[in-house]
């Protein structure tokens, strides 16, 4: 099934002019997971209905790397779009993006690198006054390593305008397929996971949580050639966050 990342990884591959080999495995992958064929977790895909929208702007070959998790965020968020960062252009569609009205953009950075006056710390409520629908939030991530993203952030003016979500997890980040140099720095679909939850859409975001657990198990147990326990916690715990409500 064909989703925003997926799109764009196609297109980014189109460019290339030489294959893209995952770093320590030629395994053949499968195309839906991006997980060697051994080890597909297509099956255990969900989706979860949101109002909430996600916009990631993905640093150069972030698309390519299979273990980015970007695109868990758009297996499970319909609403998902994707967009190739550059320094010298933007792309025309994500500024639309961007302005639409139906959308409350909020760009998900830390606060301390921004002035006070644009920073906020929790979404508007999607009802409105008397019950009315208000402007669905639209959640903007910069999908890259740290030191691209704050390149991205300095680099990338047309997102001045926006606020600045800068979100407190009181949890450190349970990512195991990158090494990070800080314990305290979350992997893309935490963050969105985190942005769901403020936005009131609990089932999303421990959706997204449980499926990253569940993509982890998989991609490792390829990379170990270790078997697969789809009865495993991981595997439950996804099972369990498609029925709450």
């Amino acid at each position: 099934m064909s989703h925003a990342v997926s799109r764009l990884r196609a297109a980014r591959l189109a460019r290339s002019a030489k294959p893209f080999i995952a770093r320590g495995s030629r395994a053949e992958r499968c195309p839906g997971c991006r997980v060697p064929f051994s080890h597909c977790l297509c099956a255990l895909r969900p989706v979860v209905p949101t109002r909430a929208g996600v916009c990631l702007i993905m640093c150069d070959i972030e698309p390519l790397k299979p273990s980015n998790t970007g695109w868990l965020i758009a297996d499970v968020v319909t609403d998902t779009a994707a967009f190739g960062w550059s320094r010298t252009a933007v792309d025309p569609a994500l500024l639309t993006m961007l302005a639409d009205p139906q959308w409350q953009p909020y760009l998900v950075f830390p606060g301390e690198f921004v002035a006070t006056e644009r920073v906020v710390t929790q979404v508007q409520p999607v009802e409105g006054h008397m019950g009315q629908q208000g402007k669905r939030p639209l959640f903007v991530l910069l999908d890259a390593t740290w030191p691209e993203a704050r390149k991205m952030f300095r680099k990338s003016p047309y997102l001045n305008h926006l606020p600045v979500l800068s979100l407190q997890p009181e949890q450190l980040s349970n990512y195991r397929l990158r090494r990070s140099t800080r314990e305290d720095h979350l992997c893309t679909s935490e963050v969105a996971a985190l942005c769901l939850e403020l936005a009131g859409e609990p089932r999303a975001a421990q959706t997204l949580d449980a499926y990253l657990a569940v993509f982890t198990t998989h991609y490792l147990s390829a990379k170990n050639h270790w078997p697969v326990d789809l009865e495993d916690a991981a595997h439950q715990r996804l099972r369990h966050s498609l029925f709450i409500e």
